[in-house]
């Protein structure tokens, strides 16, 4: 009773039926001043100790889950690759070794990057581990996730467009507070590329700094936005992503992708397919060859939960970069129905937009209606590019608000997704307000392969279904 009370809190919050009016919020705040922390603020501090590491941050470093990717910088010299781990802090007694490199980006150059493999983890485990030399090293620790089953839970953190100022820092820490155990990150990381020459790497510096009380504990599936391409002609910089690429590793050979730009991974019950929004990706590319053939690897009866991340959004009623999306629409959306996929997260539009259920596929320039219609097989498609970035918020909405649309509002924020089981999952957006976190937006997220709507399937495991089987359909989504 107590756990169908919860529930009912939360669908009250927001009924998601699609032919119900979509709700644009008045609610417009600007917390701080959109420019970046400046540099000697203590958010960026350098570790205390000669050539201690620093930027530490961990990722996912496998198909499914039992590796991480332990990244970090030293800036004197590259003293050990070496990540000294165990179950202990007191007991470190297992180690492995990585690689070493640096680069230069126009005459900016890096400190020593490390990047190391941890393989062979136990599921459900909390790792200690640590780097660095004598009174210079650091120790940090990470919990690994439930094995691969259908009825795993896993809380997902959704963060987009973060950038580095004082809302990108109440982002951050309005984050932690959700008890989120894996970042899902939807591009546009430092936005260095808004300053020119050797500050450029000094920005990705101190981005790696801000972000460490996170990245160092919580692993962060990264995908890549507009503003990692970092084009310079100006500068005889014209690699796109060469900093984001030097800098940030992804598990992309486990899914046997060609490029680190996109891949997939499965966490506990969720398989998560990570695009690239700014790499080819129409017919016979290698992105497309790549996901044609990953969707055919998703079990659905081992990972029911089916996320993708992108960055541009493929729906969005924003004037800011309004249509930038329809081509990738029109290469991927009818696999996303096909396959049923749960969920598309999107940042590039720094406001909050979630759609209804909808697809335009039926439309092919000669005949069927050239507008979104109700789909139930389609995903939900949730813009959340409202990390706090010195850009500031994209506040013009088109007028009327389009049918699709269930909610928007302009103002900074993060998103959770907490999965309960193969069913369901509950959705927030949660509002920075005040130095506040406020879930604003939240509905229960009926899975598309396991869900109420599919009688054919017997449940094994229900106990989310009894608890909300006689509520209205037109409260889940």
């Amino acid at each position: 009773m107590l756990f169908k009370i919860l529930l009912l809190s939360f669908l009250v919050l927001s009924c998601t039926s699609h032919g119900n009016a979509g709700v644009t919020s008045t609610f417009v705040r600007s917390e701080w001043p959109s420019v970046d922390i400046p540099l000697d603020n203590g958010v960026f501090a350098v570790p205390k100790g000669y050539n201690a590491p620093q930027q530490v941050h961990i990722t996912q470093g496998d198909y499914d889950g039992k590796a991480v990717i332990v990244s970090w910088v030293t800036v004197d010299e590259p003293g050990s690759n070496k990540v000294r781990y165990g179950l202990s802090e007191e007991k470190l007694d297992l180690t492995a070794e990585g690689t070493v490199h640096n680069y230069t980006f126009y005459n900016y150059k890096s400190g020593y990057i490390h990047q190391c493999l941890i393989e062979g983890l136990q599921y459900d485990t909390k790792y200690y581990y640590e780097i660095g030399d004598g009174d210079s090293s650091r120790s940090f620790w990470f919990q690994t996730p439930l094995p691969i089953d259908p009825d795993a839970p896993q809380k997902f953190g959704i963060i987009g467009d973060l950038g580095q100022t004082y809302n990108s820092l109440s982002t951050l820490e309005h984050c932690k507070q959700t008890g989120a155990e894996t970042i899902l990150f939807v591009g546009d990381l430092s936005y260095a590329d808004r300053y020119q020459y050797h500050d450029v790497g000094v920005r990705w510096d101190s981005w790696g700094r801000f972000v460490e009380p996170s990245t160092a504990y919580q692993p962060w599936i990264w995908s890549a936005g507009n503003h990692e391409i970092e084009y310079f002609p100006y500068m005889g910089e014209v690699i796109p992503f060469r900093n984001f690429l030097q800098r940030y590793p992804t598990p992309y050979l486990a899914s046997k992708s060609s490029s680190p730009l996109w891949y997939s991974v499965r966490r506990a019950s969720a398989h998560i397919i990570v695009l690239s929004s700014y790499s080819p990706f129409v017919k016979y590319t290698p992105q497309w060859e790549w996901l044609n053939e990953e969707f055919t690897k998703v079990d659905r009866e081992k990972t029911p939960w089916l996320i993708v991340l992108m960055h541009a959004p493929i729906y969005n009623s924003n004037d800011a970069h309004f249509m930038e999306g329809e081509s990738m629409r029109v290469a991927f959306e009818s696999w996303f129905c096909r396959y049923k996929v749960d969920i598309v997260f999107a940042g590039h539009v720094h406001a909050y937009e979630r759609s209804y259920r909808i697809s335009n596929i039926k439309y092919n320039v000669s005949s069927g209606p050239s507008y979104p219609v109700p789909d139930k097989s389609a995903p939900v498609y949730v813009t959340v590019g409202d990390g706090g970035n010195q850009e500031g918020l994209a506040q013009r909405f088109r007028d009327p608000q389009p049918d699709y649309s269930a909610f928007r509002e302009a103002s900074y924020g993060h998103s959770t997704l907490e999965i309960k089981n193969r069913t369901h999952a509950i959705y927030h957006w949660n509002r920075n307000d005040d130095g506040k976190r406020i879930p604003t937006d939240s509905f229960v997220l009926l899975n598309q392969y396991w869900g109420l709507n599919r009688r054919r399937r017997k449940l094994r495991k229900n106990h989310l279904h009894s608890a909300l089987s006689d509520l209205p359909q037109s409260l889940v989504l």
